[in-house]
């Protein structure tokens, strides 16, 4: 093999192993199942990871997630009237990109999580979220919301969760 054929193959290899296609991809219902369990049907929602495992816990063993070096980039489904319970990302931000459905976004006042403000995000809204801000989701669509969920870091501390938060003293 020449020189030239080596260099092409590594691209070749290269651009195939930054790939994560659609059809390799799974809805995983049991990630946050702890949630569902703790608190009721409506914190059920399913992650599908590309990069990274975000903030969910270890997937490591998942192969076919591509490895983070600076993001984690999932995509998150919310079934209809469903809740992200309120948490709070100390490290890194967080940006909620809508694909499908109607996501409402509120933050929480960082000392008294009862003070918030809410917005609703339809097909191609982004919102970030600055690190320190707790935040909560709720489908407030008929359907299914789908969106994406990027991280900004390599491997993001697990979020917790304030007193205001149904989910506080959950334990994963």
């Amino acid at each position: 093999m020449t020189t030239t054929e080596q260099q092409h193959q590594h691209l070749e290899e290269l651009i195939d192993s930054c790939i994560a296609a659609r059809e390799t991809r799974h809805e995983d219902w049991d990630t946050l199942g702890f949630q569902a369990a703790a608190a009721g049907d409506q914190f059920r929602r399913a992650q599908i990871r590309y990069i990274g495992s975000g903030a969910t816990g270890n997937h490591e063993t998942d192969t076919r997630i591509l490895p983070s070096e600076h993001f984690t980039f999932s995509n998150m489904r919310l079934p209809a009237g469903a809740i992200g319970p309120e948490h709070t990302h100390h490290d890194v931000e967080e940006a909620f990109f809508v694909l499908e459905g109607t996501l409402e976004v509120t933050v929480h006042d960082v000392e008294d999580g009862t003070k918030t403000a809410t917005r609703v995000l339809g097909y191609r809204d982004l919102i970030r979220v600055p690190a320190g801000v707790p935040r909560s989701l709720r489908n407030a669509g008929e359907g299914d919301a789908l969106f994406c969920v990027i991280i900004g870091a390599q491997k993001p501390q697990l979020p917790t969760y304030p007193p205001t938060s149904p989910m506080h003293g959950v334990k994963r």
